[in-house]
């Protein structure tokens, strides 16, 4: 039951947290009402994790094995570290969260650590964003020549951009299932408690994320979706697709990664391209510091309750 609570609390968070980076601009922007960005990305959130979401189940189950217990520990201990991040302004992982808390408990209790998984997770995530800004790259000269080759009026462009950012957040809804829902189902899906099938794994992982979007994120995704990047519409739509496409990638190799981290990677490709101040040092300085403390804390959380767990019955 703990366990269950623990990636139900997990899940929501992140559909909570993670949507702005699905519908953030088009909510932002007004090209959709917060209702129907809310229902598009619930439905593809759950989709993409049903279709594509084993994968990241799968390893993230396979990185340490643990008991009920020590697992309940390593999920509450991440989506605590969220919390805790989060209301510090602090750019969060849920996917480091995760590992920080698993790895941790893992080896204080003498489990066996996976480290070639868990060096392929670490490697990902060195990935992420500068997979995403080679993305940004590619696409915003790509998306050009597209552009470029039609004689539009400023109505036409106009129409084209709020459509894109529509179809382009439906992807990225997608996406976020399939590469995301490991964190949220990995533990659940290894426990011996439960006997649950990969599909079946997804499916509660994706609701539960479905139900953070729908119940909590439609402040986030306002104020987010407004203070994100300083860009065109045409620069969103790269930013969008770019990011979308990092976190798929990642969801066909198998490991979860942070749609944040590659929505920042995004933009600094737009910086590059553009030669524009689009990020102040402070802004790159905090995203570095997350990424670096969130596993880090998830890990001293987790390793804070095992040890009070040890000398006291009651918990």
């Amino acid at each position: 039951m703990w366990l269950i609570t623990s990636s139900v609390v997990l899940g929501w968070g992140l559909g909570a947290n993670d949507a702005a980076n699905v519908f953030g601009a088009a909510v932002s922007s007004q090209v959709l009402r917060w209702g129907t960005a809310a229902v598009l990305t619930a439905a593809f959130v759950t989709i993409g994790a049903v279709a594509q979401g084993a994968g990241g189940v799968h390893t993230v189950g396979s990185v340490v094995e643990q008991t009920s217990v020590q697992a309940v520990i390593s999920m509450f201990a991440a989506g605590l570290s969220v919390l805790v991040l989060t209301t510090l302004k602090l750019p969060v992982s849920t996917s480091q969260a995760v590992i920080g808390g698993l790895v941790s408990v893992g080896l204080i209790t003498g489990a066996d650590v996976n480290g070639q998984v868990l060096v392929k997770v670490v490697t990902c995530w060195v990935g992420t964003p500068i997979g995403a800004a080679v993305f940004a790259v590619i696409f915003y000269y790509l998306l050009a020549m597209v552009f470029a080759r039609f004689e539009m009026t400023l109505f036409t462009y106009d129409t084209l951009v709020r459509r894109g950012l529509v179809v382009l957040g439906i992807y990225a809804a997608y996406s976020l299932g399939a590469n995301n829902v490991g964190n949220v189902s990995g533990v659940l899906y290894q426990a011996e408690s439960f006997d649950l099938s990969v599909t079946l794994a997804c499916l509660i992982g994706g609701a539960f994320i479905a139900f953070g979007v729908l119940t909590y994120s439609k402040n986030v995704m306002r104020t987010v979706g407004r203070g994100l990047v300083p860009l065109d519409g045409f620069c969103a739509l790269v930013v969008m697709l770019s990011s979308a496409a990092t976190i798929h990638v990642y969801a066909m190799v198998g490991v979860p990664v942070s749609s944040s981290q590659a929505v920042v990677g995004a933009v600094i490709g737009i910086a590059f391209v553009k030669g524009l101040a689009l990020l102040n040092r402070g802004m790159v300085v905090r995203v570095l510091f997350g990424w670096i403390a969130t596993p880090l804390v998830a890990g001293a959380i987790a390793a804070a309750i095992y040890g009070l767990r040890a000398i006291s019955p009651m918990l």
